[in-house]
């Protein structure tokens, strides 16, 4: 049930794909409200949960409504920008955050395996920036796009084959979109946020979790609110576009931070 909140002109308003169960995109989601947004949840499966958020954020005195859609659909993704806009009038800010991770050994993965994890993590994503972006393009204001890619894809751990894969087409993506974009609006800006340990599995043991602690640099692991604070910057800063800005506590320069 979405809150009646009467829009201004002043307001913005951020799509955060992923956003319906209680992940990072959720997090997103709610660290946005505090900034001033409007917010559209998107979910698949996680209905129930979505609506909770909405009505949680509503309770405190924030704007919210969620709406489901399947990113790899064309359709879906079509349909689901046109509600939003209906709902809110403008598009501010998207948050791309719908991610497909499963963990199988590279001599058990398939090539459907591939498949479905591209769908998700690579088509959804330009799906959603894509119909975003032109939606933004026609706005005096413009907009900007935030896709959510993975940092350790410069260190890959064994056993995500297909979500490496995936994963890995974002900073592609994204540069691509940023100047595809900035053709038709220069005030549409395009950027990635290349995620470390920001929030563990629920699958994952005190062991599996300790050593991503030991891993970073900062020892600050489980933290999405960084997540939240780059994604904070990334849309008030007019001038950054096309670029893939790394939260990973410094995991990926941990080894060179040690040798003697």
């Amino acid at each position: 049930m979405a809150s009646t909140k009467t829009l201004t002109e002043t307001q913005r308003v951020a799509l955060i794909t992923g956003s319906g169960a209680d992940r990072v995109g959720n997090r997103i989601a709610r660290a946005l409200i505090g900034d001033g947004f409007d917010i559209a949840l998107h979910y698949h499966s996680s209905k129930e949960f979505a609506e909770s958020t909405v009505s949680e954020i509503s309770s405190q005195g924030g704007t919210a409504q969620c709406f489901p859609a399947d990113v790899t659909s064309e359709t879906d993704v079509d349909r689901l920008i046109t509600k939003v806009i209906e709902r809110f009038g403008r598009l501010d800010l998207l948050v791309n955050a719908a991610s497909q991770w499963n963990r199988k050994p590279i001599d058990e993965v398939t090539a459907a395996d591939v498949l479905s994890a591209f769908k998700v993590d690579g088509l959804g994503t330009f799906l959603c920036a894509r119909r975003a972006g032109l939606v933004m393009v026609r706005q005096a204001q413009g907009g900007c796009i935030v896709n959510i890619g993975d940092a350790s894809m410069y260190q890959p751990r064994t056993g995500e084959p297909a979500y490496y894969l995936a994963k890995g087409t974002i900073p592609t993506l994204t540069r691509m979109l940023a100047v595809e974009m900035a053709a038709l609006n220069p005030a549409v800006r395009v950027n990635a946020v290349l995620a470390g340990s920001v929030m563990a599995p629920n699958s994952f043991t005190e062991s599996q979790r300790q050593q991503r602690q030991t891993d970073s640099l900062t020892q600050m692991v489980d933290h999405p609110a960084s997540l939240a604070s780059a994604i904070r910057y990334l849309a008030e800063s007019p001038a950054v576009t096309g670029t893939c800005l790394t939260i990973d506590g410094g995991r990926g320069i941990r080894h060179a931070g040690t040798e003697s």
